[in-house]
């Protein structure tokens, strides 16, 4: 990733942008089910019943393994699929980062230092790979396990050896992760709250892409994704997003693996996204 690791890792993780290329591992991504369906529950008469069928049918022509994980608060509904898989996190684990920074800086009643506060929004809103290696080397695996565990996030086991990008998470964990973001909680402090949605709304536009796709106008939006290419299950392609304003309040974690190309996985969340969107405005 960057110069504390050998020449040939930076030459392979170059270009990528959201994670690590690192072809000579084998991924530990464990087997999903056969054939695992949506489920969908809602306090609204008929939306879990919708929500199952559109989500489906917006899956049934794609290639590749998906995982997704939505929750809306206004209507108390959830849906998932794949709840438990783990994939490589590629740059959605930034996310978990920025929260461990705000977490720690909060036990020490502290603010972020200028520095800090320029590695975290060049971490976010562009996805760059130094800020963030830095940034974890800073935090150390003590930390992000602490933080992890502060969290709840018992599914999600940080990368080794500094690969930050090959961090195991599952959407459950990452909806765990967006619900702390996205409401007043006794883990991140309101500002903490308010940083990590201010970047997360300033994401540079050509990576805004994934679960923003086909969201109402009145919602604010507040996206993080991650893209990494390996030798097995080919890209990761993956998207954070959440959705607040407008009579609106819900988050969504789509996680795919086994696609062809980058572009592929796009297509396949944003798919997925479109079908949440419109059902649920």
């Amino acid at each position: 990733m960057t110069q504390w690791i050998s020449r040939r890792a930076r030459v392979l993780a170059a270009g990528v942008g959201a994670g690590v290329l690192i072809p000579v591992l084998a991924a530990a991504t464990p087997a999903a089910a056969a054939t695992p369906t949506v489920s969908c529950t809602s306090a609204r008469a008929g939306l879990a019943d919708k929500l199952k069928k559109d989500i489906t049918a917006a899956l049934a022509t794609r290639k590749g393994t998906v995982a997704v994980g939505l929750y809306d608060r206004k209507t108390n509904t959830t849906c998932t699929l794949r709840a438990t898989t783990a994939y490589d996190s590629a740059s959605t684990v930034k996310v978990t980062v920025l929260a461990t920074l705000l977490w720690d800086a909060k036990k020490h009643n502290r603010l972020l230092t200028s520095r800090e506060t320029t590695l975290a929004k060049a971490m976010i809103t562009k996805s760059d790979n130094d800020a963030t290696s830095t940034l974890w080397r800073q935090l150390g695996l003590t930390k992000i396990k602490g933080f992890l565990a502060a969290a709840g996030m018992t599914q999600t086991k940080p990368g080794a050896n500094n690969y930050w990008g090959l961090t195991q998470e599952t959407v459950t964990d990452e909806q765990k992760l967006l619900k702390l973001v996205t409401a007043k909680n006794t883990v991140l402090s309101d500002n903490s709250r308010a940083y990590i949605l201010k970047l997360m709304n300033q994401v540079i536009s050509s990576q805004r892409w994934g679960t923003p796709y086909g969201a109402p106008s009145t919602v604010t939006v507040h996206v993080k994704n991650g893209w990494l290419q390996r030798s097995t299950h080919g890209w990761r392609v993956h998207s954070l997003g959440t959705f607040n304003g407008g009579g609106h309040d819900y988050m969504m974690s789509v996680l795919t693996q086994d696609n062809s190309t980058m572009s592929y996985g796009i297509t396949t969340i944003q798919g997925v996204a479109k079908a949440i969107h419109k059902d649920l405005a």
